[in-house]
């Protein structure tokens, strides 16, 4: 697995994870609604942890910057 996540693209993702299980935990948002949610930040999460995400790789997309040489 190449990485294929920048820096801000992977605290956009925890930034939003984090704001999901707070509202759960707030019980602002509950039921299925909540369940789809609490998935999706699982996945930030750890998408963000490896840098890697599946959905890009296919497209060639990128957010990291390239190296310099």
């Amino acid at each position: 697995m190449k990485k294929n996540m920048g820096t801000i693209d992977r605290v956009f993702r925890v930034l939003v994870a984090v704001a999901i299980i707070v509202l759960y935990l707030a019980n602002i948002i509950s039921g299925i609604v909540a369940i789809i949610l609490l998935a999706i930040a699982a996945i930030f999460i750890l998408t963000s942890f490896i840098s890697f995400c599946p959905l890009y790789y296919p497209f060639k997309i990128s957010t990291k910057k390239a190296e310099q040489k």
